[in-house]
């Protein structure tokens, strides 16, 4: 078990992103009753099969912002997989409708799970994927999924939140974790607690989870999204983006995914 707190000059430190030409594609795959729009990116002139990384898009839904995240990884020599969550490629145009969409997921933990299990054979399948060696990441929304999947014992190696909700109903316990979970937060952040905090690390630490958090000093709700200001504005929403909480974490998550793959 790590619970580990970084200052910000050692992060410095950390190698930048490679670069490559990537092929992305859509994808369908689905569950028993929904369709599913995804987005799959892969750089075409590694030969060997590489680790397969899941993207789980923030609360509008599977959108551009989660496919670049998609084409990063996969500049970095992964598979990545910006999943649809919501089915049929919907997205939200307004904080109402995107809270609705949430709200139906995390009202219903077997369909949130069905959906991430479907994404997740898809990514599985794909001939550039080991299928031993899976992540996840997500984005708000999709960072309380990851979270979630990892409570679940869903099958993944390791998942990574940013600027996602702690909060749970199906809290985990002894055993259920095998996933090492790393969670950035931004310290600004409105919509999560210190007491969220505190219960946070604390289930982690009673389940026995290999689990790191690091809270970002001046970071507000989304600061890893550069649209983040300007819906802001738009909505009158407590978001904003924080370059340099985005570049920190990033780097963090790249070394992340490095040791758990062995790479």
């Amino acid at each position: 078990m790590r619970h580990v707190a970084m200052t910000l000059g050692l992060l410095l430190l950390l190698i930048p992103a490679a670069h490559a030409e990537i092929a992305g594609k859509d994808i369908e795959y689905r569950t028993d009753e929904t369709l599913m729009k995804g987005y799959i990116a892969f750089d075409p002139s590694l030969e060997e099969k590489r680790p397969g990384i899941l993207v789980v898009h923030e609360w509008w839904g599977h959108n551009d912002y989660a496919r670049r995240r998609a084409e990063m990884l996969a500049g970095l020599g992964y598979t990545a997989l910006a999943v649809d969550m919501y089915g049929e490629g919907r997205q939200a145009s307004h904080p109402k409708e995107a809270g609705r969409f949430a709200e139906k997921l995390r009202e219903n933990l077997p369909l949130a799970k069905d959906r991430f299990r479907a994404a997740l054979e898809a990514l599985r399948n794909h001939e550039t994927v080991d299928p031993e060696r899976i992540a996840a990441i997500g984005y708000c929304f999709g960072g309380g999924i990851v979270l979630e999947m990892a409570r679940a014992g869903i099958d993944l190696d390791a998942v990574v939140s940013f600027h996602g909700s702690l909060s749970t109903d199906n809290p985990a316990t002894p055993g259920d974790i095998e996933s090492r979970i790393l969670v950035f937060n931004g310290a600004e952040d409105s919509f999560v607690t210190d007491k969220e905090i505190d219960a946070f690390k604390k289930e982690m630490e009673a389940a026995g989870a290999d689990y790191q958090f690091i809270n970002l000093p001046g970071a507000r709700h989304s600061f890893t999204n550069p649209a983040a200001d300007r819906l802001a504005e738009k909505f009158d929403l407590p978001l904003g983006y924080n370059e340099k909480a985005d570049d920190t974490s990033w780097r963090i998550m790249q070394r992340f995914l490095d040791e758990t793959f062995d790479r």
